[in-house]
């Protein structure tokens, strides 16, 4: 792998505010970039009340966001992975898409699901692939996954030198953790997260912990943000 520049996008979306929330993390995407990732459901925001307001704002894997994905992508040569509420037919999953500049794309689907999500959306049914973009090979995973070291051990071994990670963290465990996947795996991980809070649901607040960040296979961080501003964490890779 030649050098990449990469870099975690921290973003604070506006629940329901789709196009504002993806304008205002796009924006946030330094110029020069080889591969930038957004937060995990990045236009809608998270906390969903039921699985009928997920499906309103829920969209197909090649909707209005991949268009926009897309076009951002061309514009600036930059391959850029998201999170966003997929509709698949009946089934509803947190999803993440992968946008290389030729317009192409590759999807995930996120297979664990954390707490109330699984109220809302379908696990993912694709397991965890590996795909070739912007001159390496990358495994996405989404939040929770973060978790189970299973997930990032099996993308690994199917080839993946980096790990694009959409989180919406509330857990202060995960950035520290991927330290040790990245140290286990001999990989690097971009793992972008949001600021912010939610209490869409009574009782049931959420703050997000930020701390997105750019980790390499030595034991520590290459880029941290802090737990409060948006913006983002680059550095160069190889």
């Amino acid at each position: 792998m030649s050098e990449l520049r990469v870099a975690a996008i921290q973003t604070s979306p506006v629940f329901g505010e789709t196009v504002r929330n993806l304008e205002a993390a796009l924006a946030l995407v330094p110029p020069g970039l080889d591969l930038a990732v957004l937060p995990e459901l990045c236009t809608t925001g998270y906390q969903f009340r039921d699985r009928e307001e997920l499906r309103e704002l829920a969209e197909p894997a090649d909707g209005p966001t991949a268009g926009r994905l897309a076009a951002k992508a061309a514009a600036t040569g930059t391959t850029l992975v998201a999170g966003f509420a997929e509709r698949d037919g009946e089934r509803l999953y947190n999803s993440s898409l992968l946008v290389r500049p030729d317009g192409t794309t590759a999807l995930y689907r996120k297979v664990h699901l954390f707490w109330d999500e699984k109220l809302v959306f379908d696990p993912g049914d694709l397991g965890f692939p590996v795909f070739a973009a912007c001159g390496t090979t990358v495994g996405m995973m989404v939040c929770f996954d973060w978790i189970f070291p299973e997930a990032a051990r099996t993308l690994a071994r199917r080839g993946a030198k980096l790990l694009a990670h959409p989180s919406n963290l509330v857990l202060p465990h995960c950035p520290d953790a991927m330290v040790t996947r990245c140290l286990e795996n001999r990989c690097f991980a971009v793992t972008a997260n949001r600021v912010g809070r939610e209490e869409r649901i009574a009782g049931r607040r959420l703050d997000f912990i930020g701390r997105s960040q750019v980790c390499g296979p030595r034991g520590a961080p290459l880029a941290r943000l802090d737990g409060v501003a948006t913006g983002a964490a680059a550095a160069a890779i190889d």
